[in-house]
């Protein structure tokens, strides 16, 4: 059985069929972006079952906005994006976990573990970002070098053990992250006397020393987008030496879509000839639109623009963290931040677009079906559940604000039957 459909859609949409979403974005974005493109025909086979929908949206992260735990106060609102991960940075400097007395160091987790207990409280588990360097311990400020290496190795065996290990928090699955973007914060290379590869190789035989703990995850780098000669580097290095690497790590923030897919593209082709390494996995640990900020992240352009990412990254990564969750306590309640809630400094924080784009991802079926015929702007996601309801998600993306278009729908294979037919707009109507 075969069903068509035509739709005219305006400007950025997503279709959910049989329930179908259908999603508009804003106008005019100042951008650069291709002159000539091709239209979409979607073809949605209800047969092409093709496993588990990936979620890679599922992840969030939280940065140094201020100097303590913030989520305390949004916790029902994340635990209802389904969060798997949390990610933090800053855990030491902000927490002031690390001092150091008579030539021995010592540890005060409380503020920390309350941060944890933050994300353990919406369901998520803990990504944490091994930074910054402990002013206790350090040459200078919190993104030099250590005095010595054995104390930076030291404070990673003990977090590890802290948060991993079953006499202490107990906590299965957490991802340690080594350091937050070394090639900005601290301007680390892959060569010299600032070497990232040193801090990383420390750091991955402190975390093989560890004693008695769950299973968690190891790896980075963490940096700023994927720059071949510190992700190529890491891999071979970590190959050489025979260290731990468990996953790749770097930052995306672009309006190009094709830079999300790209990346990963990229890092599976370096990963690839490293045999050792077939199982790694790839996240991509803070990504948006824009690294500064930008009155997209407070609109709906940042909504489309995260369903539209989050289109092109399923099966290429596993885990992509939007940055970040709650802003910062800025001069005025919209200020541009990236949050996905507004700052309680003025009221109880809001929802912003990107917030209800995580809502409008996470209707989608748990199983995805195949989908064939996106286009140069629209996009799609085909699902089902096991009741067999087909969901259709279509988001036209232009980052200019002016392209539009008729796209045909086909649904293939259909059981024979009655159907119901909903197109839900998102932020709109049914």
């Amino acid at each position: 059985m075969r069903f068509r459909w035509r739709q005219f859609l305006p400007l950025i949409v997503g279709l959910v069929g049989i329930v179908v979403i259908v999603i508009v974005i804003p106008a005019a974005v100042r951008y650069v972006g291709r002159a000539a493109g091709f239209a979409a025909n979607l073809v949605v086979d209800y047969d092409g079952v093709l496993g588990r929908m990936p979620t890679p949206w599922r992840n969030l992260a939280q940065g140094g906005e201020e100097p303590k735990a913030m989520l305390s106060n949004v916790t029902n609102e994340i635990k209802a994006l389904r969060p798997e991960y949390i990610r933090l940075d800053h855990i030491y400097d902000a927490f002031k976990v690390v001092s150091k007395e008579g030539g021995q160091l010592r540890y005060d987790w409380s503020g920390l573990d309350g941060a944890v207990d933050e994300i353990l409280a919406t369901g998520a588990k803990p990504m944490l970002s091994l930074s910054y360097m402990p002013p206790a311990i350090s040459r200078g400020d919190i993104i030099d070098l250590p005095t010595d290496w054995n104390d930076w190795g030291a404070v990673v065996r003990a977090t590890v053990e802290h948060y991993s290990g079953r006499n202490n928090q107990n906590i299965s699955g957490v991802i340690y992250e080594v350091w937050n973007e070394p090639d900005l914060f601290g301007s680390y290379k892959t060569y010299g006397d600032k070497n990232y590869l040193t801090m990383y190789e420390v750091s991955a035989r402190a975390a093989a020393r560890v004693a008695n703990v769950n299973q968690f995850e190891f790896g980075g780098p963490a940096v700023t987008a994927l720059y071949q000669n510190w992700l190529e580097r890491l891999i071979k290095f970590a190959d050489e030496k025979n260290l731990r690497l468990d996953f790749l790590s770097w930052h995306r923030y672009s309006t190009d879509l094709e830079r999300f897919e790209q990346d990963a593209n990229q890092a599976r082709e370096w990963a690839a000839k490293i045999p050792a390494l077939v199982n790694l996995k790839f996240y991509i640990t803070e990504w948006g639109h824009n690294s500064e900020n930008d009155p997209g992240y407070d609109g709906k352009f940042g909504a489309i623009h995260t369903i539209a990412a989050s289109r092109v990254m399923m099966a290429k990564v596993q885990r992509a963290f939007v940055f970040e969750i709650k802003d910062g306590p800025g001069n005025e309640k919209y200020w541009k931040r990236w949050g996905l809630l507004t700052h309680e400094k003025f009221g109880a924080p809001e929802k912003k677009p990107r917030y209800n784009a995580l809502e409008f991802l996470n209707t989608l079926g748990p199983f995805r079906i195949s989908l064939a015929g996106e286009g140069s702007w629209v996009k799609g996601v085909a699902s089902t559940d096991e009741a067999g309801d087909i969901k259709l998600m279509v988001v036209n993306y232009d980052p200019g604000g002016r392209h539009s278009e008729s796209v045909p729908i086909t649904f293939e294979n259909l059981p024979n039957g009655n159907f119901k037919f909903t197109r839900r707009d998102f932020l709109g109507g049914t």
